[in-house]
């Protein structure tokens, strides 16, 4: 079986619902972002999935993602990875894309990137070693992590330059799969939320 990588984003948190940008500023769950945890939980716990049995879970350390891990049900079999944990914003942590907008016009963090912070050059290395992880043996992989270091993770297993991330967005507690198509990397299912219905 080729090994497929299953991304979690965390829950909703305060700072992800005004778009303030959060990176190692570890803001808790929201009661939404909880409830979102266990529903992605549940599912992940039916067919097709029941469970990952096989899986080989991680997750980043903030504890927005490590919570959603836990209320998803995977605490128990997951290992916290520095890799995982989102982009270092720097002197943007915190801001809104407005606000940053204001003293930076015309700014796009997937070409201009951050003051201060980690480099997208960083941000890809990061993501390579996630993507070289997934693929290194024959069985899934879950991972429980924050938007950006998703969305680079998804570009990267493409074989895309770290800024094709700008272009797959994904929402708070959304499930996404990367695979393979014709023996080349693809996207599976990407920021599938159906579960959040109930």
């Amino acid at each position: 079986m080729a090994p497929r990588i299953l991304l979690a984003r965390h829950g909703q948190t305060a700072w992800s619902l005004s778009g303030r940008h959060t990176g190692r500023t570890d803001v808790p769950l929201l009661d939404e972002g909880r409830r979102g945890a266990k529903l992605l939980g549940e599912r992940l716990h039916r067919e097709p999935w029941s469970g990952l049995r096989d899986a080989e879970i991680r997750t980043s350390p903030l504890l927005r993602a490590s919570d959603t891990c836990e209320l998803a049900g995977f605490g128990g079999r997951a290992r916290a990875w520095d890799a995982l944990m989102e982009f270092d914003y720097g002197a943007y942590e915190g801001m809104t894309p407005a606000e940053i907008q204001a003293v930076r016009p015309g700014w796009f963090i997937w070409r201009d990137g951050v003051p201060d912070g980690e480099t997208l050059a960083g941000v890809a290395a990061r993501a390579d070693e996630v993507v070289a992880w997934a693929r290194s043996a024959d069985r899934d992989v879950l991972v429980f992590a924050h938007g950006h270091i998703l969305r680079a993770i998804g570009a990267r297993w493409l074989g895309e330059d770290v800024s094709f991330a700008s272009r797959i967005r994904l929402a708070p507690t959304s499930l996404s799969v990367l695979a393979w198509a014709y023996g080349a990397p693809a996207i599976d299912i990407w920021n599938d939320t159906g579960h959040l219905a109930g």
